[in-house]
């Protein structure tokens, strides 16, 4: 296992708008900046009345997992929706897609997100987007399958799983049994504090796992995990707006 600690992140933005980003793929000795089809992972902390002005993304696969606030979403494909910490939101980008972000809310409040880059089977698809209300938040000390690839709520055109759990301080729970042979997983702590093996992870910091056991994760307090899992020898499109590989462009 890789410990990725929050000093490996890159900051950006400005004002009422800031962002941690995670290439996952930066801290091991790959040419690589994202694994398999995790291309980028985006922690924001974003101040109601921000507006992220119509912006386009192609061949990405884009996941916002809300955890506080709201946010109007409008695109190019006529949705005008809303977002919570209960619906969620998934927009396979493909050949062409825009949209803006209207962060919504009363001052002092902010919206806090991961907005998760995943890269898709092939280029040029149509694009789509999806919504799911969920109904609650948090699920309570067991997993919960966000998106996958098939028979999940929200679907990504790649073999790409995401999974997520609010730990109560002292709890343990076993990482779920991987959907495919030799995947690898990345584990990773959107609030709170957590040990796994022999490393303990704070906020905003990960774990890289490249094998198939059945690992247990402690609470040490409250904690929101997010599971990333994906197939590596799957087919993937690395060249998306986003989610690409930004090994050259770096």
């Amino acid at each position: 296992m890789l410990k990725i600690e929050n000093s490996s992140k890159h900051q950006h933005g400005s004002g009422g708008f800031g962002i941690d980003i995670l290439w996952p793929g930066m801290v091991q000795d790959s040419d690589d900046s994202g694994i398999g089809a995790i291309g980028r992972i985006d922690q924001a902390n974003v101040k109601p009345g921000t507006v992220i002005s119509m912006h386009p993304h192609k061949d990405d696969e884009i996941l916002t997992y809300m955890r506080k606030g709201r946010m109007l979403h409008l695109d190019t494909v006529g949705n005008e929706e809303e977002i919570s910490d209960t619906r969620l939101m998934l927009m396979n980008a493909g050949h062409t897609f825009q949209h803006e972000e209207r962060i919504l809310g009363e001052k002092g409040e902010s919206m806090q997100c991961l907005q998760i880059f995943i890269r898709p089977s092939e280029n040029d698809l149509a694009p789509q987007v999806q919504f799911h209300d969920f109904g609650t938040p948090y699920s309570d000390n067991n997993w919960r399958l966000i998106a996958g690839p098939e028979d999940a709520p929200l679907t990504f055109r790649s073999q790409t799983w995401i999974q997520d759990t609010r730990l109560a301080e002292g709890c343990e729970l076993k990482l779920p049994v991987v959907p495919v042979s030799n995947v690898v997983r990345l584990l990773y702590v959107f609030e709170g504090e957590a040990r796994i093996g022999d490393a303990i992870l704070n906020t905003g910091e990960s774990i890289i796992i490249e094998d198939d056991d059945v690992h247990t994760v402690t609470a040490l307090d409250t904690t929101d995990l997010v599971l990333f899992t994906t197939d590596p020898a799957a087919k993937v499109f690395r060249g998306g707006m986003f989610s690409g590989n930004m090994r050259p462009r770096l």
